[in-house]
């Protein structure tokens, strides 16, 4: 006998072939184009296709074939990531829908060529009680602290990602730069194309050839250490690789521990350490069922250490981007 399931929510918005990869993943893409043709799987009582995306609360009709299929299912051994780091140490803020965590300097946000440990490697533990993966939905450079945006359903991370394309979202860095900006406040604009090898040695260059993209990023100074260093709020409009620390490089003014793009002139001094002092520090985005999610991450070792050196306070909630009053 045929029987009927419900659409979850957690799989709200998904293709129809991907639910039965979810939940059926015996089931060859080729059987289940022949269920549906011959219309022995039906939503809601109609026909449907591969590509129809599912809503939560939907029927869905399952032919006896694809419940007691008993095909064996070879399944690739993932190898666990072996580390004793806690995910869940890291989590800022939490609700049904995103994880929103304070990543630490060092800790790459994917996997590549030589590296053991990374964020995505460690998404099962945060599963709980969802039958999903969470999915990351933006990234961090491997030595850039502070926000990133883990998203728990797929419908939310198509939601997230859309908010983050189309630019209905605020993200705030704070760096610590070699030298002061001349201008306190302003916009950089520069064109960012890929320069040299791609990989570990990937660097982006300003550039106004064909495959240079649109950059700009606004700053703001606010707090300076005499003429050696300044703590500069970023706020990047577009969101290329690289944007924020090629940008600050641009001014003269490279981020300290930043030797992609500053050389030598980017090393710190006496107690600062030659890290990267650049730090996600702030996110503001539309959250998938409406409202906002605001939320800050506090400032990494490295940086903590640095601004008390330099008389800096990491508790600042001023508003680096205030809203220029219209001349009338």
């Amino acid at each position: 006998m045929p029987e009927q399931r419900q659409i979850a929510e957690d799989d709200d918005g998904i293709r129809l072939d991907r639910w039965f990869k979810r939940h059926y993943p015996q089931l060859t893409h080729g059987r289940l184009e022949k269920l549906l043709r011959k219309g022995e799987v039906r939503l809601d009582g109609k026909r449907a296709k591969a590509a129809t995306h599912v809503i939560a609360g939907q029927t869905l009709r399952l032919p006896p074939q694809v419940i007691h299929d008993k095909t064996e299912l070879r399944v690739k051994t993932v190898q666990p990531v072996k580390t004793s780091f806690k995910l869940e140490d890291t989590i800022l803020y939490m609700d049904k829908h995103l994880f929103v965590l304070n990543k630490p300097a060092g800790l790459a946000t994917q996997g590549g060529s030589g590296l053991k440990e990374h964020v995505d490697g460690m998404l099962d533990q945060l599963s709980y009680e969802k039958t999903v993966r969470p999915k990351l939905v933006h990234r961090l450079d491997r030595d850039t602290s502070g926000v990133l945006l883990i998203a728990r359903t797929a419908q939310a991370a198509a939601g997230l990602s859309r908010e983050l394309a189309r630019r209905d979202a605020q993200k705030i860095y704070w760096a610590l730069v070699k030298g002061v900006p001349k201008e306190k406040r302003g916009l950089i604009k520069g064109a960012l194309a890929k320069e040299g090898a791609r990989g570990k040695d990937e660097r982006m260059e300003i550039s106004d050839g064909e495959d240079a993209k649109f950059a700009l990023t606004e700053y703001a100074v606010m707090a300076t250490a005499g003429q050696e260093f300044a703590w500069v709020a970023a706020k990047p409009v577009t969101g290329r690789t690289h944007q924020i620390r090629v940008h600050l490089a641009s001014l003269g003014t490279p981020i300290v521990g930043d030797f992609k793009y500053g050389g030598v002139a980017a090393r710190g001094k006496g107690a600062i350490a030659d890290k990267l002092h650049l730090h996600a520090r702030a996110l503001d985005i539309a959250r998938p069922d409406g409202g906002r999610v605001q939320v800050s991450a506090p400032l990494p070792p490295h940086m903590l250490k640095s601004w008390a050196l330099l008389g800096f306070d990491p508790e600042d909630k001023r508003d680096a981007f205030p809203k220029l009053k219209k001349k009338k």
